[in-house]
């Protein structure tokens, strides 16, 4: 029997080293290690993720899986309940070593049916339910605040490296023929950031048009899931996958939606993308995914009437 851990590696330095005290502090011997690629996006179903589906494949019979707390590996109720379902069928046991769902024993099944316990499902799903309500709370209030800070003129990102009081003598310096290693020996700072100074006066650069047309805002549409299944395993490009990634689940009854937000011009890119679906080169269409597809070019055609 093996100790498999899985990791996934947050952007944020303090919860990827908490990650790591937590399974480090658990004394788990000798554990065989998956780590997910930190660009891979925490929306994408445990199932459909890389290295999750590699320690399912690589699992045996009375294995036990450890993460540090549910959250790492799952969003939303969904999805525990689907990864407890496959761990269930492969006789592979999960253990979490921190968080809310450390204190239950996920695997009690009933002896005579074999499913979760209703007890047990009630827990995991509320809990579930709590952290994706946090979750939401917290993304909320941090578009909140930026929408307010916008507001008052204040811009988001990073910090320029040379600072609004130093940038007028920058800018002059280089006008009068300083070269831009030379500014940034003076100021101490790397080179790029004396090009992000002068950006506009550099002899590449490209003036905006007034006229120019504002790019395109994102708009939320409703993917069938066959719509998004179907899309995954399809190769796309990046502006496309970094869409589908970003979708929001929403639960209907046995399948599930996709809410995705996107440009208009990629959303009919998605649709382009599922024509097969109506069956193309003799190979026969599947009513559901044809019905699916209909459904979702449905409504990536009624942004044209509201596009001004």
């Amino acid at each position: 029997m093996a100790n498999l851990i899985y990791k996934r590696v947050s952007t944020d330095q303090q919860s990827t080293a908490r990650q790591n005290l937590v399974l480090d502090e658990a004394g788990i011997e000798d554990p065989v290690v998956f780590e997910e690629d930190p660009g891979t996006s925490s929306r994408l179903h445990p199932l459909q993720r890389p290295k999750f589906r590699e320690l399912l494949t690589y699992a045996r019979p009375g294995d036990t899986v450890h993460i540090s707390e549910m959250f790492r590996l799952v969003r939303g109720t969904g999805h525990i309940l689907d990864v407890l379902d496959v761990l269930h069928r492969d006789q592979v046991a999960l253990r979490i070593h921190d968080g809310a769902f450390s204190a239950m024993d996920l695997t009690a099944r009933h002896p005579r049916t074999g499913e979760l316990l209703s007890t047990v499902k009630f827990m995991v799903q509320t809990l579930a339910a709590a952290g994706e309500l946090q979750r939401d709370l917290q993304r909320e209030l941090t578009y909140d605040g930026l929408r307010a800070a916008e507001a008052k003129g204040s811009k988001g990102g990073r910090r320029p490296a040379v600072a609004a009081d130093r940038t007028g003598a920058v800018r002059t310096a280089y006008l009068e023929g300083h070269s831009i290693a030379a500014l940034a020996r003076d100021h101490d700072v790397s080179r790029g950031a004396i090009r992000t100074a002068v950006a506009d006066l550099l002899p590449n650069h490209t003036a905006i048009e007034e006229d120019a047309p504002a790019p395109a805002l994102p708009v939320t549409l409703d993917m069938p899931g066959k719509i998004a299944d179907y899309l995954r395993t399809t190769q796309l490009d990046p502006a496309e996958r970094a869409a589908l990634d970003q979708g929001t689940i929403v639960r209907r009854g046995q399948g599930y939606t996709l809410r995705v937000s996107a440009a208009p011009a990629v959303h009919r890119q998605l649709l382009d993308r599922c024509q097969a679906l109506d069956g193309a080169q003799g190979v026969p269409a599947v009513p559901a995914q044809r019905k699916a597809r209909r459904e979702y070019e449905n409504r990536v055609n009624a942004l044209g009437t509201a596009e001004p």
